[in-house]
């Protein structure tokens, strides 16, 4: 990716502590998701669980012990740009953020609307979050309560070792998936999904899942494509490398990797198909108006 000496975003902050699982302060993983579920439904405990399911962790199962080691040097201290020039990796994740910012901004213009950004936190195995404990075994999640994307950086490490999805638009895709779910809570599509799941059957309410995370992963295409159109900042190969971190967490292959076999109906965040499929549809069409995964039969 081309982002040179482009701007780092603002709204970043370097967090440590919290215990490293959910054992310690958070009060445990059944206290925290007890927690977000409590104050913003079911799908508040999906967009917190984020990449944890899509891994194939169980945010339920984190409990006590550290988070894999940070290969860089973490900040001294928390203002966003010292956070930001610490190391290669956090400042990438602060560009790739400042760009999705931009982005989003002149999207919610046109749609006659102000956008409001998330903040991202940056940590090291564990954190303090607005919902509860973050451990760095679950993956990078969106956080509804604090309007924040938490992410421990090693995530791109596992990506590229255990996944084989090395890169760094891979590793921007993850960003902005996690930033599709930020537009989902303010465009109020989190809300609603929330209230058709507390009266769906099991098999519906994971089908509304899978939308939810379909629907993210076509919003981080839009930016791609729209950031593209506007700053040129893909370079050759970049978006295979996007469609290969799509295609290695779709459920199928993750629950064939862990299980030896799949079960369609379990899925919550669509098979790796699916995902290349609607994030395709994202970077083709550049237009929010193209990621309704709420209204086809066909996903």
């Amino acid at each position: 990716m081309r982002f040179g000496d482009r701007r780092s975003s603002d709204n970043v902050e370097y967090r440590e502590g919290g215990g490293g699982g959910f054992g310690g302060g958070g009060g445990g993983g059944g206290a925290l998701l007890g927690l977000v579920f409590s104050r913003f439904g079911i799908v508040g405990v999906l967009l917190l669980a984020g990449v944890g399911w899509l891994v194939g962790g169980d945010p339920l199962g984190l409990m006590g012990g550290g988070g894999v080691q940070q290969t860089e040097t973490a900040p001294a201290n928390r203002n966003a740009g010292q956070v930001c020039a610490s190391n290669s990796t956090y400042r990438f994740a602060c560009q790739t953020l400042a760009s999705t910012e931009d982005q989003w901004t002149a999207m919610f213009r046109a749609m006659g609307q102000t956008y409001q950004p998330p903040r991202m936190v940056l940590y090291t195995s564990g954190a303090p979050s607005g919902c509860g404990a973050a451990d760095s075994r679950m993956g990078p999640f969106y956080c509804p309560a604090d309007r924040s994307v938490y992410l421990d950086t090693t995530f791109f490490d596992e990506l590229a070792r255990r996944f084989a999805a090395p890169g760094d638009f891979a590793q921007a895709y993850v960003i902005a998936h996690e930033v599709g779910h930020h537009i989902q809570n303010l465009l109020g599509i989190a809300a609603k999904v929330s209230q058709a799941r507390a009266q769906a059957s099991e098999a519906e309410a994971n089908n509304l899942s899978v939308r939810m995370e379909l629907q993210a992963d076509c919003f981080a295409g839009v930016w791609a494509k729209t950031a593209d159109d506007s700053a040129k900042i893909l370079e050759q190969g970049d978006i295979e490398e996007g469609l290969n971190a799509a295609a290695a967490i779709g459920d199928d292959r993750l629950q064939r990797r862990s299980q030896g076999y799949v079960v369609p109906e379990s899925f919550t965040h669509g098979s790796s198909e699916q995902r290349v499929r609607w994030f395709k549809q994202g970077m083709q069409a550049g237009n929010v108006n193209s990621c309704d995964t709420f209204s086809t039969d066909q996903l």
